[in-house]
């Protein structure tokens, strides 16, 4: 299997959903059979590869020359479990006309909420039938690194060192990095091919913690409740009420953080609810972690201690390491361009794996997929640009080379 676009079809035939409420790693059995199925891919592409206790798929291309640092990259295998992932059925669009987008009879991938999709008129693009997500987040990173190093190993002219792969489960629940072996992967630096639209190389990702409230409350029949009933959901109201409106993420962009409430369930007698809380200044994150404290301290005060608050660190911003190596910033520059990409640099309104990777002493940008709208129905790919990614992949191994 050669071909970039039937690799992709296959890799989102496999269902491989993460759990969040999983303590195992990976969080659901499912990843492994795409895990296991990688490995033989790569074998047969004559690639060293194997899977760990863990899910983790590591491989390595021995070099026809010698380069100073060793190269990798990684991609990950799960899908985001905002929606199902299960029996995706892919619609291939070729020389697309820019306009609206018909996924089924229910939903659209209308211009009017997506502008993006008039610059993609003329392209291949692989929507969903509007019932599960599409799965290019992460399978399109996939399909372009094997698809590069296939390539450039049937090259007989092409010069590469020493090239380390890794494909990663549970990257969606902010764990991909969490059980990844730095010293097995072998790498000096790498890059997540995990990104968005065309000419996308980041850098910068939010700095990322989650908020777990637990509020209990007291029900009684509410006939008798005066003085009484504490309902438990209505604290919760006022504690989502406490926090800024402007943000939230539905008002901010670029480089402006924001508290998401990610679900709430309860009832009279206890309530729960879990947020994630992002910012790309460390200070900025900080007051936001410390505002949550300062709410649920004030509510205890007014409620009697009724709210139980845990604040976990998830990741941090990658920059703060690769400010450092800027040399690897560089060499991707050159290769976009040598690609015929221009580079569009930016922060990261989410993370990777390599925001974890950077602070394990891994250094680990971003580059783009093609991908658009990913973890819902409304989940697309451009083919055009997943090939434009693996000539990205392609030229950073060969100019890697050239530099020594």
């Amino acid at each position: 299997m050669t071909n970039i676009l039937d690799r992709f079809l296959n890799y989102i035939s496999f269902e491989t959903t993460s759990d969040e409420s999983s303590e195992t790693c990976p969080s659901t059995k499912r990843q492994l059979k795409l895990g296991n199925y990688l490995v033989e891919e790569l074998k047969s592409l004559g690639i060293d590869a194997e899977i760990d206790e863990n899910g983790y798929v590591y491989g390595e291309i021995k070099g026809n020359t010698k380069t100073e640092k060793t190269l990798g990259f990684i991609a990950h295998m799960d899908t985001a479990p905002d929606m199902s992932g299960k029996d995706v059925k892919a619609k291939i669009i070729e020389n697309y006309d820019g306009c609206d987008i018909k996924l089924n009879d229910d939903f659209t991938t209308s211009v009017s909420d997506f502008p993006f999709l008039k610059d993609l008129k003329g392209e291949t693009i692989i929507t969903t039938d509007g019932t599960t997500l599409l799965g290019a987040d992460d399978k399109a990173g996939i399909a372009i690194i094997i698809s590069a190093v296939e390539e450039l190993l049937k090259d007989k002219n092409a010069k590469y060192g020493d090239i380390k792969i890794a494909f990663t489960p549970d990257e969606e629940i902010g764990r991909g990095a969490d059980r990844f072996d730095v010293k097995k992967f072998g790498a000096d630096f790498a890059f997540t091919v995990d990104g968005g639209p065309l000419g996308e190389l980041e850098y910068e990702t939010f700095n990322a913690a989650s908020a777990k409230i637990k509020i209990q409350g007291k029900n009684v029949h509410p006939g008798s409740a005066k003085d009484t009933m504490v309902n438990s959901q209505l604290i919760a109201m006022e504690f989502n009420s406490m926090l800024p409106v402007n943000e939230r993420p539905e008002y901010t962009e670029g480089y402006e953080g924001f508290s998401l409430l990610l679900n709430m369930e309860g009832s009279v007698e206890f309530t729960k609810m879990n947020y994630i809380i992002r910012n790309h200044s460390r200070e900025r994150f900080e007051d936001m972690k410390n505002l949550f404290e300062e709410i649920a301290n004030f509510l205890n005060k007014k409620y009697d201690n009724r709210v139980k608050l845990e604040i976990k660190d998830q990741y941090y911003n990658m920059r703060e390491v690769l400010e450092n190596h800027i040399e690897i910033i560089d060499l991707a520059k050159e290769a976009f361009e040598k690609s015929g990409v221009t580079p569009k640099i930016g922060p990261v309104r989410g993370g990777t794996d390599g925001s974890k990777l950077s602070f394990m002493g891994l250094p680990t940008p971003n580059i783009f997929t093609g991908g658009y709208n990913y973890h819902g129905r409304y989940e697309l790919v451009s083919l055009d640009q997943m090939q434009k990614s693996k000539e990205v992949v392609k030229n950073i191994i060969k100019l890697l080379a050239e530099k020594n």
